[in-house]
């Protein structure tokens, strides 16, 4: 992308909203700590740095380090603590905190700082943190109004906004679980949640959420009241409230009785739950405590240099999925960071808009996110004037040497390198939004060596994460001191790994320990004893190995790998971004062979989405592009299909053999493939909220195909 391409986002108003006045806030001190009260989390010295001018006052007094007896560290009882999993070192021994705590230490030093910003007609409006907090209080107080008991979920149904959080963090305070439903779940989907986490009140977004949860109401005994945040109601209804109507609902509710049911909290107590998007079965409840969150928000924060104040993120990923929840929500909360939300239609365009207003200091994505960024930046490359494009290649190639000098701790820099930046990579960097980013991320699914490098050689390093919502979101980390490409980093800091069963070459299942590592699942003791070993350590279900650097790389997936009848282990991802590598017009592959002979592909080709995030029959500009390079003039998918169009097909094919060219076994080699007519999509059920591939579903939708390439 040349420099002609690239414009400035334009300066846009802020308003700032109504808050509530000040906060009362308490006086801390800093003060060695004991656990002397709760023999059976261990005897614990809580040593503590003095406060600095970048950290917020944490609550040091010794009785505001709060535990509940507990001896076992698993639970799938919804009010049952458990043991923490400390250690001497030195994160690892950090003082347990609450949530509350948590957000007071930030209130008292960054109260006036703003906290989230929305647009609301066009115009950004901003909470700030102590607004934030007296929102959530209020929020608090309407929920114990309407009969929120301890323990008890309130599901929250709707897209990024801050009712989202203050919701979220008010039923906190008051006792309850907060819990994220996907938007894209269907009624019944809701329904399961809801009991599952005997919801008393759910919060919806407007009027489509609010359907799904009439239809199913009648099966949720536990409900006492619906709230809708965005719109105004279309039917009244017994228990209906706007957001207006219930923030003021708990008016009447004491501060006493809050602050009372606040101070009764214990860090080691649940206090969220994260359903797993799971592709079989139920999903399945993964209990957090109060310290899941606020130890892994600081550790996490303080492993990439996060700094106090000076922080801003945009949120647009799905909350009831960790990963958007822990860095948008928590880490935000913890390093007084703003998070401005984006637009309901993030996902289909308006993403790149709002990146270019609010110019993030880091940006997460799901893989998707980036490969369409990529997309759309070689579509408009390719209409790009031949002096354009050459001047784009040369700086690309640039970039990439810089970007593999820096990942191995070489500082120099190839020739030209200045003049590439000011003409290319500065431009790329602002039209994108990402011109004050300090870091950016992808983690939630496997990304492609291909795409990576991409943003390489715009100088534009992603960095990989991995974990699960079982480990509270991060357990290994890439950052600008120490980053591999296709690595996932190094273990968060005060956490450790382990390889369960490694093979000859170190590979083994990927365990976790720490106090990152979740409660348990709720009410599910069979399943949480799956997960949970013995010992303690969470297995993640996934095979890596670590390099002499210690670096984590993901290998497969247990339940992935495709086990052919002679018995051969075969982990389709590798062999699925292999392809999509050689053949651009692919937008999505399954491999499958498990239990047969040999292994055949489902390809799906790359295709413009509609409003409502559908996949069309219409080719995207890219698409188009490598048809007519291959002498072919089509603009739709099924013009391909029906004409099984010989060139297209040489092509993949081709790219195909160059793939099990590299093969290391014969077993290794595809054989057969067909294109599907519609890509894979969330709404069309392939895809997961985080547009993981579910593999199961895909196998079940797509089984006549599976049997003609076996002649079954």
């Amino acid at each position: 992308m040349s420099a002609d391409e690239c414009s400035t986002p334009s300066d846009s108003k802020e308003t700032p909203a109504s808050g509530y006045g000040c906060v009362e806030t308490e006086e801390y001190q800093t003060v060695e700590l004991h656990d002397s009260k709760n023999q059976s989390n261990g005897n614990c010295s809580f040593s503590v740095k003095s406060n600095k001018d970048d950290e917020p006052a944490i609550p040091l007094k010794a009785e505001d380090v709060r535990l509940a007896p507990a001896e076992e560290l698993w639970s799938t009882t919804r009010d049952k603590a458990v043991k923490l999993r400390m250690n001497a070192s030195e994160l690892s021994s950090e003082p347990p905190m609450t949530v509350h705590q948590m957000f007071m230490a930030t209130v008292q030093k960054y109260g006036n700082s703003p906290a989230l910003r929305a647009k609301k007609d066009g115009t950004w409006v901003t909470l700030t943190y102590k607004e934030y907090y007296q929102h959530s209080r209020a929020a608090a107080k309407s929920f114990l109004k309407l009969g929120l008991e301890r323990f008890h979920g309130v599901g929250i149904l709707g897209f990024n906004s801050p009712e989202w959080f203050i919701a979220d963090v008010g039923c906190i305070l008051a006792g309850g679980l907060a819990t994220g439903i996907y938007t894209t779940n269907s009624p019944e989907a809701c329904q399961y949640v809801a009991e599952n986490c005997k919801a008393n009140v759910l919060v919806v977004e407007n009027h489509k959420q609010l359907i799904k949860i009439l239809q199913v109401r009648d099966q949720l005994p536990h409900l006492k009241a619906i709230v809708q945040y965005k719109d105004a109601l279309e039917q009244k209804s017994p228990n209906l409230y706007t957001w207006a109507e219930f923030m003021k609902l708990g008016e009447n509710v004491p501060d006493a009785e809050l602050d009372a049911l606040i101070d009764r909290q214990k860090a080691n107590e649940c206090c969220t739950l994260i359903y797993t998007s799971g592709t079989t079965g139920n999903p399945k409840g993964v209990m957090l405590s109060h310290d899941n969150i606020t130890w892994t928000a600081n550790s996490a924060g303080h492993m990439v240099g996060l700094k106090m104040g000076e922080e801003e993120v945009v949120s647009y990923l799905p909350l009831s999925h960790v990963a958007a929840q822990v860095q948008d929500m928590w880490i935000s909360m913890r390093f007084a960071a703003i998070t401005s939300f984006a637009e309901p239609d993030a996902l289909k365009g308006s993403l790149a808009n709002t990146l270019r207003e609010v110019r993030p200091t880091s940006f997460l994505g799901v893989p998707r996110v980036w490969e369409k960024m990529q997309e759309a930046m070689k579509a408009v490359g390719a209409k790009s004037s031949v002096m354009k494009k050459k001047i784009g290649d040369w700086a690309k190639g640039i970039g990439l040497q810089a970007s593999y000098n820096a990942m191995n701790g070489d500082s120099s820099v190839p020739w030209g390198f200045t003049l590439a930046n000011n003409l290319v990579f500065k431009n790329v960097r602002k039209a994108l939004g990402l011109d004050r980013c300090k870091a950016c991320y992808t983690g939630a699914a496997p990304i492609t060596k291909d795409t990576l490098e991409y943003f390489m050689s715009l100088y534009i390093p992603v960095f990989e994460l991995y974990g699960m919502s079982e480990s509270t979101g991060p357990h290994s980390i890439s950052c600008a001191e120490g980053y591999r490409i296709m690595s996932c980093g190094k273990v968060l800091t005060g956490c450790k790994t382990k390889f369960d069963k490694p093979d000859s070459d170190g590979n083994g299942e990927v365990c976790f320990w720490g106090r990152h590592v979740f409660m348990g699942y709720l009410n599910m003791p069979d399943k949480t004893e799956e997960a949970l070993d013995a010992e303690g350590w969470l297995h993640s279900g996934d095979l890596g190995k670590h390099d002499d650097d210690d670096f984590l790389y993901i290998t497969g997936r247990i339940k992935e790998l495709i086990i052919t009848a002679g018995g051969e282990n075969i982990p389709p991802v590798p062999i699925e971004d292999a392809l999509k590598e050689e053949v651009s017009i692919i937008s999505n592959i399954m491999l499958v062979g498990d239990k047969k002979k040999f292994l055949a592909m489902l390809l799906t080709l790359k295709c413009n989405i509609d409003d409502n995030g559908d996949p069309t029959d219409e080719l995207t500009p890219l698409a188009v592009e490598f048809c007519r390079q291959h002498g072919v003039i089509a603009s739709k998918v099924s013009e391909i299909i029906n004409k099984k169009e010989p060139a297209i097909y040489k092509a993949i094919q081709e790219g195909l053999d160059r793939v099990n060219a590299k093969a290391t076994s014969n077993a290794q080699r595809v054989q057969k493939w067909t294109i599907l007519p519609r890509d894979f999509s969330i709404s069309g059920g392939e895809l997961g909220p985080t547009m993981k591939l579910k593999r199961p579903v895909v196998s079940k939708m797509y089984q006549e195909e599976i049997n003609q390439f076996y002649g079954e």
